[in-house]
Order: C-alpha cells, then sequence, then structure tokens
C-alpha cells in the first residue's frame, strides 16, 4: 500500500513528480509508468501540436478503460498523415485509415463486426480534424447519430485546414486570419456569422453523450473519455487542440493557450446527455477575450488601433459572455435550464 501525504495544490497539475504524490486513483493516466502509449514516438508532428497531445491523451485513457480492448477509425488529415508516413507507423494498436469524409461510417461497420463476431467487450473510436467532422464527414458523422451507432466519435479541433495550408474550415473562429480568410479589405479575417456548433449540433440529435474537452484540461479530458468509452450508442467528444503552426502561437505556449480559451469563455467545457446540458467546468480565473486573442499571430490583425477592429473584440467577447451566461461557468458550472 502506497504512503499518501498532504500535497500543494500546483503539484497536482503537473504529469510527473506531482501527480505520483497524490493517490493512485486521483492521478492523470499519463502520470501512469504502465500507460498504453498507443500513439508512441517517431510521429512528425510540428512542435507543440496540439493534436498529437490530444490524440494521445483520449486513446490512452480509453484504452486503460477498457484494458486495451479499442480499435480505432481514423479520418484523413493531420493525423493520420503525420503518424503514419508510408510504410511506418506510431500507432501501437488497431488502428484503420478511412477517407476524409467516411471515418463515421466505417467506424459504424467495424462497430457491427465486433458485434456479429460476439466481441461485446471491444470498443470503437472514430476520430478526426474539425475539417473532417464538420464539414467533408459532416453527412457520414450526422447518419451515425441518427442510428445511435455504438460507436465514440472523437474531434480534435485545431479550427482549419492546417494540414493542406492552413485553409478555412466550418470551425474557424470569426476575424481569424487563414491562407482563405486573409487579414485584409473592411471585414479581415473570417466572417461572422458562418461556421457550425457541432456540439450543439450533435446534442440536437438527441445522442446518449456529448462533451467538449481541451488539452490544457487533461484530468477533465480523461474522465469525459472514460466515461464515453463505457456507454453505448453514439457519443461525441470536441476536444480543442491548438496549432501553432496554424496559429501563429509559440510551440511551448500550446497548454497556455488552451487555458486561456476555456478562461476566457470562447470554449466551454461541457457534458450533456441526450440533448441535455448537465455539468459544466466552472471558470475559477476570468480572463479577457483579448487576453486569448494576443497570444496568436492569426488575429494579430485586430490590434492595430482602429475602431472597426476593436468592434470585433467586443463582439467576440460578447460570444464568450454568452457561454458564460448559458452555462453559468462562474457559479460553480451549473445549469441553467
Amino acid at each position: 500500500m502506497e504512503q499518501e501525504q498532504r500535497v500543494k495544490f500546483y503539484q497536482k497539475g503537473t504529469y510527473t513528480v506531482g501527480n505520483r504524490l497524490v493517490n493512485v486513483k486521483e492521478r492523470s493516466v499519463q502520470s501512469d509508468k504502465d500507460r498504453t502509449n498507443a500513439l508512441t514516438c517517431g510521429h512528425r508532428a510540428c512542435q507543440g501540436c496540439g493534436e498529437a497531445l490530444g490524440a494521445r491523451y483520449a486513446i490512452d485513457a480509453a484504452m486503460r478503460a477498457t484494458r486495451d480492448q479499442v480499435i480505432a477509425v481514423n479520418a484523413t488529415g493531420c493525423l493520420e498523415v503525420f503518424t503514419t508516413p508510408y510504410p511506418e507507423t506510431s500507432w501501437q494498436m488497431p488502428w484503420v485509415h478511412s477517407l476524409f469524409g467516411n471515418a463515421a461510417a466505417v467506424a459504424t461497420g467495424v462497430a457491427a463486426a465486433m458485434r456479429i463476431k460476439g466481441k461485446k467487450e471491444v470498443r470503437t473510436i472514430a476520430q478526426g480534424g474539425d475539417g473532417g467532422t464538420t464539414d467533408i464527414g459532416f453527412g457520414c458523422l450526422s447518419g451515425m447519430f441518427e442510428r445511435n451507432d455504438d460507436v465514440l466519435y472523437i474531434c480534435y479541433d485545431n479550427q482549419g485546414y492546417m494540414n493542406t495550408g492552413v485553409q478555412r474550415s466550418s470551425a474557424t473562429p470569426p476575424t481569424a486570419r487563414t491562407a482563405t480568410t486573409p487579414a485584409v479589405g473592411p471585414e479581415p479575417g473570417n466572417v461572422f456569422g458562418t461556421g457550425k456548433n457541432l456540439p450543439e449540433i450533435a446534442m440536437a440529435h438527441r445522442i446518449p453523450y456529448v462533451a467538449t474537452a481541451n488539452v490544457a484540461a487533461l484530468h477533465d479530458l480523461e474522465h469525459k473519455v472514460t466515461k464515453a468509452i463505457h456507454m453505448k450508442g453514439a457519443r461525441y467528444i470536441h476536444i480543442f487542440v491548438p496549432c501553432p503552426l496554424g496559429w501563429g502561437s509559440k510551440p511551448e505556449e500550446t497548454i497556455h493557450v488552451g487555458r486561456l480559451a476555456i478562461k476566457c469563455g470562447l470554449f466551454p467545457l461541457f457534458e450533456a446527455e441526450y440533448g441535455k446540458p448537465t455539468a459544466a467546468v466552472p471558470i475559477r480565473e476570468p480572463v479577457s477575450v483579448e487576453t486569448y486573442l494576443k497570444t496568436q499571430k492569426r488575429f494579430a490583425h485586430l490590434f492595430t488601433g482602429e475602431a472597426n477592429n476593436l468592434e470585433k473584440i467586443a463582439a467576440l467577447q460578447k460570444m464568450a459572455d454568452e457561454n458564460i451566461r448559458r452555462f453559468n461557468l462562474l457559479e460553480k458550472g451549473t445549469i441553467d435550464d
């Protein structure tokens, strides 16, 4: 039996020593020396890649929860490209590469095959970026939700088509500069009023479980994946994964940028079951949206001092404030019905 000791609150935030000072049940999967390392070394992700972190965190949590009984179906995109340059792979698990737009459909077939073969303990995960989820794969994903197929779909949202040159996707936030939404003209960057909120669309399908997560909130991410992998039917987790290359943020600040997205309210962390929000993670140290925006060059054009740009920052702050109000993020995360 391990001996316990009182620790400072800040020690629990680390992935190594701090976590090993607390009770085993309170440690993250990543601090466990027996973690699966389903996505292992040798991949070719950029320095500070949030998607590489998100995939490792999510799949390792699922592998531990199921005792390594997981099959992953991966849409074409950054995650597939940097982990499987032919003939190599960084995956230490059963892993299937699908087309850009049909990961949800392929995973549905895999889950059905496992059911027919009597392998009920094997769980199926489909995963893709925001391009393969909110755009190209949207039809297959909606069909998976509508049929309530027994698949956990995980979207790693870096808010653009990073693999093909940083083009806009329907998950790109307003005002963000991309290769197809340049910071020029009277409305620089991505325009307001476009895009999709996939977690809300998933909730509208009334599926058993929907959640948002963030690589900067490791314990919360692992908790949600562990919970979802044991459930039956269609489940969806939307993970915020900063992209230093596409966002113009510093590689060493990926976790910091993710944390600011939570603290400013632009990316609320919540759970929903059968279409109804059930829980949210409160914001303990609120920051302004401006603080978050200044960490990324894709928003640099908003800080030229022009009045029009100040209005856009105010509009983004209004979006964050609405998230805070809806999920009561400053009031212990209780949901306002």
